[in-house]
């Protein structure tokens, strides 16, 4: 009888602990009795379907959302397509939202979500106010807007609703996009990680923070370069032997990052083949790095391919130091370097834009 009330009593305790981990969330959406809602969950980059709702003949509804320790989750409240709540849930929230299907609602039992509210409507105010006025005036009111998300961002480093202010856009640009903003994004994930150990969205963060300050260090790097002008880099060949980059000697090269997949194999034949044959002789080089773990794989299209420029395999993919080095956001990326020194100023986001660089500078 006793061993029964002990294990009894730890899998009550064990429930508990289960159910803090849990928050609540119920609410009343005015003029949709009978109504499917949906809740959302923000998995850092993209929303995914958490839950479907149905509301009573009042319009009532709950819902369980489970937080993991040490966390708290960005969700969202859908009538439709049309999102009428956004909540920043930690363990053990009862929170209460009240709402119309246009989405004016109001949130109690969470000072986060009550932030976040705040957040989403200064930054709707502000793309609204960004569409009037002349340029001087659109200019003047982006750098009070950034001045003041500096602001909040610093006065504000526990509070998660800091998150999707680091992220903003405006004209498809990111908000932050200074530089130095690298340390700022930092210093918040540091003092957010002791708040939210276990957030995903903290880790996603230490992520940016890693890429904006390795690039910033590549700029300064590149700024305060000596003869070489770049960093080198020194990785396999289709041989197995290694080949350095500043062993190429040519008067322009472009260094192409590439992944090993299939429309990047292609660009190797559509884009890159031609202008390497219509300027090589001018004297354009490239050194192609492959990002690829599956070095096999890569030796196997480089031989189908019989690409004649210089093919290397990082086969640490993405652990290769030189994503940091060279500021890689995405694949493919590619430097030019002319002379010696890279220039950071190059665009060559397209074969079109390369072929009217090389044109220029190999004359």
């Amino acid at each position: 009888m006793r061993s029964f009330s002990l294990a009894a009593a730890a899998l009550a305790a064990a429930a508990l602990l289960s159910c803090s981990h849990a928050a609540r969330v119920e609410g009343v959406v005015a003029d949709a009795p009978d109504t499917t809602l949906t809740l959302r969950l923000l998995d850092v980059n993209r929303l995914q379907l958490l839950d479907t709702l149905r509301t009573d003949s009042e319009g009532r509804f709950s819902a369980r959302v489970d937080v993991p320790e040490e966390s708290a989750e960005f969700i969202y409240l859908y009538y439709g397509e049309r999102q009428l709540a956004s909540l920043i849930l930690e363990p053990g929230d009862r929170v209460k939202v009240t709402t119309d299907t246009l989405g004016a609602y109001r949130v109690e039992g969470s000072p986060e979500s009550q932030q976040l509210q705040v957040v989403e409507s200064d930054y709707r105010n502000f793309l609204r106010d960004m569409g009037r006025g002349s340029d001087a005036d659109r200019a003047r009111r982006y750098i009070q807007y950034y001045r003041d998300r500096v602001s909040y961002v610093l006065t504000h480093s526990r509070s998660l609703t800091v998150v999707p202010v680091l992220y903003q856009r405006v004209n498809g640009m990111p908000l932050f996009s200074q530089e130095t903003d690298g340390l700022l994004i930092r210093n918040v994930c540091d003092s957010l990680r002791l708040a939210y150990p276990a957030s995903r969205y903290i880790k996603a963060l230490d992520k940016e923070a890693t890429r904006r300050i390795n690039y910033m260090s590549l700029n300064a790097r590149l700024r305060s370069a000596g003869e070489t002008g770049y960093i080198d880099i020194e990785l396999p060949g289709l041989d197995g032997q290694p080949c350095k980059l500043s062993e190429v000697e040519a008067p322009v090269t472009l260094i192409y990052f590439w992944s090993g997949s299939a429309r990047e194999k292609l660009m190797n034949l559509d884009s890159l083949l031609p202008l390497y044959e219509e300027f090589h002789h001018k004297g354009f080089e490239i050194y192609s790095v492959a990002l690829d773990p599956d070095k096999t794989l890569w030796a196997t299209t480089m031989r189908n391919q019989q690409l004649p420029w210089v093919n290397v395999c990082d086969s640490r993919g993405a652990s290769s130091p030189y994503i940091g080095a060279y500021g890689i956001t995405s694949l493919p990326m590619a430097w030019l370097l002319r002379n010696g020194e890279i220039d950071p100023g190059v665009k060559a986001s397209s074969p079109e834009e390369l072929a009217a660089y090389l044109r220029s500078s190999l004359k």
